[in-house]
C-alpha cells in the first residue's frame, strides 16, 4: 500500500491528497492527452480531470475517477491548477516506464492550495523520491457545451475498427471526412491524399458496431493534424464513442481499461474544418 505523506505545516489540511498503488495507471492516461506542455487539473469529490488544449480547436480530457485511487480527498468543492504536463510525466516515471514483474511505483500526491507546488511522493523497492512541481493560475478553457441533448448522431465502435481505419486510410490527407447517416453509407471515413481518395464504410450491423443512433445525415471534415493526438488514447482503448452536434463539433470518447480492470475515460473535442464549403462536400 502507498505510504502516508507527512502532514502539512501548522496543522493545515491538504486541498487535495490522493494515493495510488501503481503510478503507471495515472501516467499512461496522462500520456494519452500529452500533446501540449501544459494542462489544467480539476479535482472534485468524484475524481480528477486533466484538460489539454491546442489552438482553441481541440481539447482533450482525461478522467480518473476517485475509485481508481486507494485514497482520494478534496477539501474544497473543487480544486483547480495549471501544471507542466511534461514535468509531471517525467516525475511519475522517475523509476522508469516499466517495472520489474511484481513491482510497481506507489504514489502519493498532495497539493496545499493556490500558490503551492504539487508534491509527489514516489516509492519503489524501498526507495522514496519527493518531487515538487510548480503550479500556475489556470487559464480560461473552451466550453464545447457538448451535453447529451445537443448530440445529433452517436455511434459506439470497438476500438480495433478505428485503429484499422487509421492504418488503412491515407494520412497524407489534410482532412478526415466523417459521414454519419441513418441510411447508407451509415458511417464512412474518407481521406483525400497524394494517392487519391479513400473511403471506409461501416454498416450499422457490423460486428464492430456496438451502438448506432443517427438522426440525420451529416458530413464534416476535420484536420488530421488535430485528430492525430487522439490516436494515443485510441491505442489504449477498447471502445470509442463518436458523437457530433448540429454544428459538426466532434466528440471522441475512449473507454480505457487499466491492468487491474478499472475503467477510465479520455475524451477529445474537435472543431470542424471551417475552410471546407458545402459544395466541396
Amino acid at each position: 500500500m502507498p505510504f502516508s505523506a507527512p502532514p502539512p505545516a501548522s496543522g493545515e489540511r491538504y486541498a487535495l491528497s490522493a494515493s495510488l498503488d501503481n503510478a503507471r495507471h495515472l501516467s499512461s492516461l496522462l500520456r494519452a492527452v500529452h500533446f501540449q506542455d501544459y494542462a489544467t487539473c480539476f479535482a472534485t469529490a468524484s475524481g480528477l480531470r486533466v484538460t489539454v488544449e491546442d489552438a482553441k480547436c481541440i481539447q482533450a480530457n482525461a478522467f480518473i475517477q476517485a475509485e481508481i485511487f486507494q485514497e482520494f480527498f478534496v477539501q474544497e468543492e473543487s480544486v483547480v491548477f495549471r501544471i507542466s504536463l511534461s514535468v509531471l510525466l517525467d516525475c511519475l516515471t522517475i523509476f522508469g516506464t516499466s517495472s520489474l514483474p511484481g513491482t510497481s511505483t506507489a504514489l502519493r500526491m498532495c497539493y496545499r492550495g493556490y500558490g503551492y507546488p504539487l508534491m509527489l511522493f514516489l516509492e519503489e523497492g524501498g526507495v522514496v523520491t519527493v518531487c515538487k512541481i510548480n503550479t500556475q493560475e489556470p487559464e480560461e478553457l473552451l466550453d464545447f457545451d457538448f451535453c447529451s441533448t445537443k448530440v445529433v448522431n452517436k455511434i459506439i465502435l470497438q476500438s480495433e475498427g478505428l485503429r484499422e481505419a487509421f492504418a488503412e486510410l491515407d494520412m497524407t490527407s489534410e482532412v478526415l471526412q466523417i459521414t454519419m447517416s441513418p441510411d447508407k453509407p451509415y458511417f464512412r471515413l474518407s481521406t483525400f491524399g497524394n494517392a487519391g481518395s479513400a473511403h471506409l464504410d461501416y454498416p450499422r450491423d457490423s460486428d464492430l458496431m456496438e451502438a448506432f443512433h443517427c438522426n440525420q445525415t451529416q458530413t464534416n471534415r476535420y484536420k488530421i493534424s488535430l485528430l492525430k493526438p487522439s490516436t494515443k488514447a485510441l491505442a489504449l482503448s477498447c471502445k470509442v464513442s463518436i458523437r457530433t452536434d448540429a454544428q459538426g463539433f466532434l466528440s471522441l470518447q475512449y473507454m480505457i481499461r487499466n491492468e487491474d480492470g478499472q475503467i477510465c475515460f479520455v475524451e477529445y473535442y474537435c472543431c470542424p474544418d471551417e475552410n471546407i464549403t458545402e459544395a466541396e462536400l
